[in-house]
């Protein structure tokens, strides 16, 4: 009997937990990614990264040495109001800085080394309202979140 009650209390805990209603600020444009700093909101930095195909890498180049969106969090939250961009397809990449401008190599099917994604949590707030997490501390620097099947990119900078 005791440990039906122990369930049942555990069970009805996390059901109140999830029907909780997200109060804080929300996005103003959707499918543009926000870092969340308190209450406010700072609009990543959003391009196209060029892409150049080198045997079976691919080298994604972006202007510029430096994201103008900052953050000191190593484990910085972001807000998306999700129509285009599926959260759950968004992936997270350290760039680096050469020559004046960021980048980062993919490498091929099958083929060992290239950037590696980060890891993320992703959780649904509301309709089409997802927070995104980095889930491991990020080093100082340069790094980019994207669709992995896009080459849209919002960038930003942990210092």
């Amino acid at each position: 009997m005791r440990t039906s009650t122990i369930l049942f209390l555990l069970l009805t805990s996390g059901v109140v937990q999830a029907q909780e209603k997200y109060t804080g600020p929300l996005p103003p444009k959707p499918d543009m990614l926000y870092l969340v700093h308190a209450d406010n909101l700072i609009p990543l930095e959003a391009t196209d990264a060029s892409a150049d195909q080198k045997k079976s890498d691919t080298l994604y180049t972006i202007p510029g040495a430096s994201s103008p969106a900052r953050t000191p969090l190593a484990e910085p939250i972001f807000l998306m109001q999700s129509e285009k961009i599926a959260a759950d397809r968004i992936q997270l990449y350290r760039l680096e800085v050469k020559n004046g401008h960021r980048e980062v190599t993919m490498s091929g099917k099958g083929k060992r080394g290239g950037a590696r994604p980060l890891h993320l949590e992703v959780t649904r707030l509301g309709n089409g309202l997802y927070r995104i997490e980095a889930d491991e501390p990020l080093e100082d620097g340069e790094y980019s979140l994207s669709p992995n099947d896009s080459n849209r990119v919002f960038c930003f900078e942990v210092y």
